[in-house]
């Protein structure tokens, strides 16, 4: 369903058809969502399991770049950059896609052999296991065979010594530790082959001593690769935390100018060679297969996410007016941005494996532990979700992710952005988002006690909505008027509802979790609602053409709709399908928000 919907999106020729066929696009990626996580639960592989999670994780953000690439193509149809970076959010959907084919069905197109990719880490263990065996059996392998394994280990520490990032100190070590393991394993052949033939105590002995010190040697060559890549890791996510080149092509692609758009173009093109040569490195020293399916997954996103940022910034240098091209942009940086931070937090999982401190499966969601706006609430430990809730606070946050969609879609077809009913709306849709961002463990809402008082303060603008649509009823012929009182209705017990679960007082993990699961789900409903409401008062507009915010009977592509950045009733909303909007906008949304 997904493909074929897919197909549709691609092929379609105006901005009211992509917005139709898009929400059925959505509904069937939370349904695909929902599988997808099921199966991903099921699967007994780790290995399987983090490929999975990758997929996923692929097609939630394609998900969100596809809305703004393809807007950005239909309204600048003519331009080749903007057709590059939709083409290749398509393509890169279909390849995650195909992958979640490929494990469902435990099987590879055209009959192929998956060639699982070799680590100086895995190969490391290999080899000290077989020397290691020597002292229970002198005649399980072969001396060629344990020749070739060390061979092919050296072979990819080339991967450090011909890296232009490794430092010259790091090389250094690499080669003498790497001459050093060739000498080590000529004596323990020699000393083993003799022991073959002749078997004494002291012939054993020096058997042994020859097997540690091999071991000690490949021991050594492990720490050192180890350290040359997560110390390069750690210097480039430092260098590039502030991210300048994006900044740089934001500023210079809204300005038109071309030639410095080029300039920058080069460097983020250098710094994605820097990036990808990093996640290449770690992969080698991750320590476990699940991580080294990570670090390929990062590697793939720094590749293909690199070109999509310089055929965004592209088509808007050659459109700097154009706000809906200004905003894929946006969509772009945003996730090279957001996949620097999970490189963060993947560089610590491989120092805690190669430090020995993590021994229990990976984890992929966490429950923040809850705050202190309370002064009187009693300070709780950090709790853990197990695997079964991990899924169920995902599956309603990726259903609260796509709601938003559709409301921003909504939302965007009012003429007037000032209508008091469309700024509640969009309100409610950036708190939502925010609640969602709390399921991943990003955003603003650090712990429990965010979460519930932004529900709070969602429900509250809901109410506010109720009071709107009341007001609206007046306008509305009289056949017209039950109907939409009656939907107000329903959301002002909703709210309500949600106001309560907020506010109820809870401790402990099992209710604690009870709460988060309760907030997101009836925050949920009341968007549910929401994506019903919009439509409707947007027909009875138009039917009876009255007030502001009427909707035109076939309203145009509007790239320069208006926006309000007065009422202080609701933040401001980039109407970008999944409400991504700047970090600045963000703190001043929510400071603005805790302060009521």
């Amino acid at each position: 369903q997904v493909l074929a919907t897919m197909e549709q999106l691609e092929k379609v020729s105006s901005f009211q058809e992509f917005v139709q066929i898009f929400s059925q696009f959505g509904n069937e990626m939370v349904e695909f969502a929902h599988l997808t996580g099921d199966r991903q639960n099921d699967l007994k592989d780790e290995k399987k399991k983090a490929r999975m999670a990758a997929s996923r994780a692929v097609l939630e953000k394609c998900t969100m770049m596809l809305l703004t690439a393809s807007k950005t193509c239909l309204r600048h149809p003519d331009c080749e950059s903007a057709r590059i970076n939709k083409d290749g959010v398509f393509h890169r959907m279909r390849l995650a896609l195909e992958q979640v084919i490929e494990i469902v069905t435990d099987s590879r197109p055209n009959g192929e052999n998956e060639i699982a990719p070799i680590s100086i880490y895995s190969g490391i263990k290999e080899f000290k296991n077989k020397v290691e065996g020597l002292r229970e059996n002198l005649y399980f392998l072969s001396k060629e065979n344990l020749s070739t394994m060390l061979e092919v280990i050296l072979e990819h520490t080339e991967d450090f010594t011909d890296s232009a990032y490794t430092s010259h100190e790091h090389r250094e070590h690499i080669l003498e530790l790497s001459k050093q393991a060739k000498m080590e394993l000529e004596q323990l052949v020699s000393v083993w082959m003799q022991a073959q033939n002749q078997k004494t105590k002291d012939l054993m002995e020096d058997l042994e001593v020859a097997i540690l010190k091999t071991c000690q040697c490949m021991n050594e060559l492990k720490r050192e690769v180890h350290s040359a890549a997560t110390s390069l890791a750690a210097d480039l996510l430092k260098y590039h935390t502030d991210h300048m080149v994006l900044k740089a092509l934001k500023i210079t692609g809204a300005e038109g100018n071309l030639e410095a758009v080029a300039e920058y173009t080069c460097k983020l093109s250098e710094q994605k060679e820097q990036l990808v040569e990093m996640c290449r490195l770690l992969r080698h020293v991750s320590g476990t297969e699940p991580l080294e399916i990570t670090c390929i997954h990062a590697e793939d996103t720094f590749q293909v996410t690199g070109p999509q940022i310089i055929s965004a910034a592209e088509t808007l240098a050659l459109h700097p007016s154009s706000k809906i091209a200004k905003e894929n942009l946006e969509v772009f940086c945003e996730a090279w941005e957001s996949q620097l931070s999970d490189m963060s937090m993947l560089l610590r999982e491989i120092n805690d494996v190669f430090e020995g401190r993590r021994g229990e499966k990976r984890v992929y969601l966490s429950l923040p532990r809850p705050g202190k706006h309370n002064a009187n609430l009693k300070a709780l430990k950090p709790v853990k979700l197990d695997t079964e809730e991990q899924a169920k606070i995902a599956k309603l946050g990726l259903e609260l992710h796509l709601l938003t969609s559709s409301v921003d879609s909504e939302t965007e077809k009012w003429e007037d952005q000032e209508n008091e009913i469309v700024q509640h709306g969009q309100g409610m849709s950036s708190m939502a988002y925010s609640m969602y961002l709390f399921t991943r463990g990003e955003g603003l809402l650090k712990t429990t006690q965010d979460l519930f008082h932004q529900a709070e303060i969602f429900a509250t603008e809901g109410t506010k909505l109720a009071s709107a649509l009341h007001a609206f009823s007046h306008q509305v012929h009289d056949d017209d008027k039950p109907l939409l009182l009656l939907e107000a209705e329903k959301l002002i017990s909703m709210c309500k509802q949600l106001q309560i679960t907020a506010k109820a007082s809870v401790q402990g993990k099992s209710a604690t979790f009870t709460k988060v699961d309760a907030c997101i789900l009836k925050t949920r409903n009341v968007m549910t609602l929401l994506c019903q409401l919009l439509p409707l008062c947007c027909k009875l507009l138009r039917k009876n053409k009255a007030g502001n915010g009427c909707l035109k009977p076939a309203p145009p592509w509007r790239e320069d709709r208006i926006r309000t950045g007065t009422n202080v009733h609701t933040p401001e909303r980039r109407a970008e399908t999944f409400g991504i909007k700047s970090l600045e906008n963000h703190v001043t949304n929510m400071t603005f928000l805790e302060s009521k």
